[in-house]
């Protein structure tokens, strides 16, 4: 009898199973796609392997001894064990526990996450995400690590053996206050747009340039930049209380009461926004369906359309309809 491990044939055991159910070798040759000569000679490896006849030859076929009936349950309950292990896990969303640590702008925050947040929450409420800050430096080490899970960047930020998917794209609109001097008419020329102080998100701390002044130096103008902060949660309220105005993606502007927007007097480049996630939670059932589920809302998102200032005011007084957007 062998009774190393190391050197049993999966296969061996299939065939005791097949064999104890069918009490056949042709029947269990059948059912194992194998030819009856191949099965006998299982058979013969086994008894070696076991160091018993395991089955005895009758008129209506072969009958198992004592001790193939003793290795009859363990046999079946191994199988099972490792079909098991083969079979991808089954997810169910209604009873899912797990944190998601997800990495986010607080932009993507707003544009993304609060959307995301609710279908999760009617569909898979067990599921908690932790927004964690976006470390370019350190992103593809987080996810590496398990970290951070998912990351909702842009394409220069990820690596490029990270998985990635587009989400959307992105552009950007001035916004302000509702009753500010330069929303009388509902645009803004060139002229207008760089006499006016500017409040801008650097999320880096301390810049007085982006996107907008690259934009601008190309037709040889500049922009008066009075404010630098670091976030845009809290832009809005400043633009309300001053005579501030802003350069922001337009997702951002659709939700900011009290403002008004235009398109810009010139072409700023917008952006794209991704998924980034790394191989280790690829094939995870979980992850999967989270991703799933973040594409669809993202899919869903409405592509947000520019309110002149004017038309919001008046839209604003007659039917309730609140100024903003992207």
């Amino acid at each position: 009898m062998n009774s190393d491990i190391r050197t049993m044939d999966l296969n061996l055991l299939k065939a005791l199973d097949a064999l104890l159910d069918e009490r056949s070798v042709t029947r269990a040759a059948a059912r194992l796609s194998l030819t009856q000569p191949a099965v006998s000679g299982m058979l013969t490896r086994l008894r070696e392997r076991f160091a018993d006849p395991l089955f005895v030859r009758t008129q209506r076929g072969i009958v198992p001894t004592a001790r193939a009936l003793e290795l009859a349950g363990p046999v079946k309950q191994i199988l099972n064990e490792i079909e098991g292990l083969l079979r991808p896990p089954a997810f169910d969303p209604a009873t899912a526990d797990m944190v998601l640590p997800l990495a986010a702008t607080d932009y993507a925050l707003r544009a993304v996450v609060v959307p995301f947040l609710s279908v999760l929450r009617r569909e898979a409420p067990g599921i908690r995400i932790a927004v964690l800050p976006v470390q370019d430096t350190r992103l593809h080490t987080q996810l590496e690590r398990g970290e951070i899970d998912l990351a909702l960047v842009t394409l220069d930020s990820a690596a490029a053996d990270l998985h990635a998917r587009r989400l959307f794209d992105e552009r950007y609109v001035c916004i302000m206050r509702a009753d500010h001097p330069g929303a009388v008419r509902g645009r803004l020329t060139l002229d207008r747009f760089c006499t006016l102080d500017h409040a801008l998100v650097s999320y880096t701390g301390g810049s007085f340039e982006g996107v907008t002044d690259a934009a601008l130096a190309r037709l040889g103008r500049k922009r008066r930049v009075a404010l630098s902060v670091t976030s845009f949660l809290v832009l809005p309220e400043i633009l309300r209380q001053s005579d501030l105005i802003a350069v922001v993606p337009s997702r951002l502007a659709a939700h900011t009461d009290g403002l008004v927007q235009c398109e810009p007097p010139l072409d700023i480049p917008g952006f794209s926004k991704y998924a980034a996630w790394h191989e280790r939670t690829h094939h995870d059932a979980g992850h999967r369906w989270v991703r799933e589920r973040l594409f669809g809302v993202c899919e869903d998102l409405p592509d947000e359309r520019v309110v002149g200032a004017g038309n919001a005011r008046r839209q604003r007084r007659g039917a309730g309809v609140k100024p903003g957007g992207r």
